[in-house]
């Protein structure tokens, strides 16, 4: 059976100055074209060859030897090429871009931008593409608690953190209290794997375990008071969204980080100020 958005190997049934065509060994009626361009000398009536079936400008189906950077229900990072008053097309490999519908997009997106997309047929039986990938995610991943991951952002919600593809395959999230950096949908990240919950589906966090990330913040601090003259304009006592606008941290992460510094004697705590010590200007 061919089946439409899919890689498969097909049997060449005949040859015709257009291209063959390709099908169940037997089946002419159902067989599709290959076109002349992606014939070579070696393909002969009966042979086989691995095709990808898609359609072309005209709706009809055809066979190509390009496979594709994405098969149906599967996903894969891929480049806005366009957008017009439809929607937006994608380049997935071939030379008919795919649509991407606006309501299928988790945002507007721009050419040039890079999506998490999955691949679909809709309604109408044509091949799309759809940001929407959640349902196309596989809650059996390899990972266990503390592996590191990379994922791309696919979703962001303010009450529930960053949903993230993790390897474009896996469900992930990471907390809106473990979401401390900056990141948009469409973002590759590194993260680590918190828990794994009973359905499989990964906990993340963009943070380090708590002993390794005391150090890496304590540097991020030390180095955002040297920018600013060696003087914060304000210290641990200040309000967590302050501190979370400010260096991208929740107040306890801040509080650490300080704590830190202070062991090192390398900063002083004023009444609404944190101020570098005048030999540890070099701070690194």
């Amino acid at each position: 059976m061919i089946e439409l958005g899919k890689k498969q190997t097909l049997q060449i049934v005949r040859k015709t100055e257009h291209g063959v065509y390709m099908g169940e060994a037997g089946d002419e009626k159902n067989a599709v074209l290959l076109p002349t361009r992606y014939v070579t000398p070696e393909m002969a009536v009966g042979s086989e060859q691995e095709v990808f079936i898609y359609r072309d400008s005209e709706d009809r189906l055809i066979a190509t030897t390009r496979l594709p950077k994405i098969a149906l229900g599967e996903m894969a990072g891929l480049t806005v090429k366009d957008v017009t008053k439809f929607g937006a097309f994608l380049d997935w490999g071939l030379e008919k871009d795919l649509f991407l519908p606006f309501k299928e997009q988790t945002h507007r997106v721009q050419p040039k931008e890079e999506v998490l997309a999955a691949l679909y047929i809709d309604k109408s039986g044509r091949l799309c593409a759809t940001m929407k990938v959640s349902r196309f995610l596989s809650h059996e991943s390899p990972y266990k608690k503390d592996d590191k991951v990379n994922g791309i952002i696919y979703d962001l919600k303010k009450e529930f953190g960053a949903f993230v593809a993790v390897d474009g395959r896996y469900f992930g999230l990471i907390p809106s209290q473990e979401w401390y950096q900056e990141g948009k949908v469409g973002d590759w990240i590194e993260a680590r794997v918190l828990r794994v919950r009973e359905d499989g589906k990964l906990d993340l966090s963009g943070r380090k375990k708590a002993y390794k990330q005391i150090e890496a913040d304590a540097k991020m601090v030390a180095e955002r008071i040297r920018e600013l003259g060696g003087r914060l304009p304000f210290n641990d006592r200040a309000e967590p969204e302050r501190i979370q606008r400010e260096l991208g941290l929740s107040k306890n992460a801040f509080k650490r980080a300080v704590g830190h510094l202070l062991k090192e004697g390398r900063i002083e705590i004023g009444e609404d100020f944190i101020r570098a010590r005048e030999e540890s200007c070099r701070i690194s």
